[in-house]
C-alpha cells in the first residue's frame, strides 16, 4: 500500500469530541497522521491568551490518540512553516474554522515560498456546541 502522509495544525487545548472527529476524518485520507502542536507563545499572540493546558501537556494528550502517529510542536516564529517542510505531507488537512491558516497557507504556496501541497478542509461536527471558545466558557 502506498504511503499517505497526512499533517493537520492545532492547540489542541482540551481535547475535545470535535477534535476526535476531526483527527478521525483527518486519518481517512492516509495511513500516516502527523499534528501539529501551536506553541503556547504562538497561541498566546493568536488568540490574546494562552491555552489552559501547556504545550507539553498538549502533545501528551494528542498521543494518547491511535489515529495520531506523530506530534510535533509547531514553529516559535508565526508563518514560517519550517515544521511543514521538514513533515513533507501529502495532504494538509484543516479544520472548517482554519480559514486565516488555509489562506496564508495557498499565499505561500502561489508565491513559491511553499512546495505545493493539497490542502482538504474538515466538516464541523456539532460546531456550534463544541467549539473550544464555547468550551472554554462553560
Amino acid at each position: 500500500m502506498n504511503s499517505k502522509k497526512i499533517l493537520i495544525f492545532g492547540v489542541f487545548d482540551g481535547i475535545h469530541e470535535g477534535h476526535n472527529h476531526f483527527i478521525n476524518e483527518a486519518k481517512t485520507h492516509g495511513n500516516h497522521l502527523v499534528a501539529i502542536v501551536a506553541r503556547d507563545s504562538i497561541v498566546e499572540k493568536i488568540k490574546g491568551k494562552v491555552p489552559v493546558e501547556n504545550e507539553v501537556e498538549r502533545i501528551k494528550n494528542l498521543l494518547e490518540n491511535k489515529e495520531v502517529d506523530l506530534v510535533l510542536l509547531g514553529d516559535a516564529e508565526l508563518g514560517t512553516y519550517n515544521v511543514l517542510r521538514e513533515v513533507a505531507p501529502d495532504l494538509i488537512f484543516l479544520g472548517y474554522d482554519q480559514n486565516e491558516l488555509h489562506k496564508d497557507l495557498k499565499n505561500k504556496m502561489k508565491s513559491g515560498y511553499l512546495k505545493e501541497v493539497e490542502i482538504k478542509v474538515g466538516a464541523p461536527y456539532k460546531g456550534d456546541e463544541l467549539h473550544s471558545s464555547i468550551l472554554n466558557k462553560k
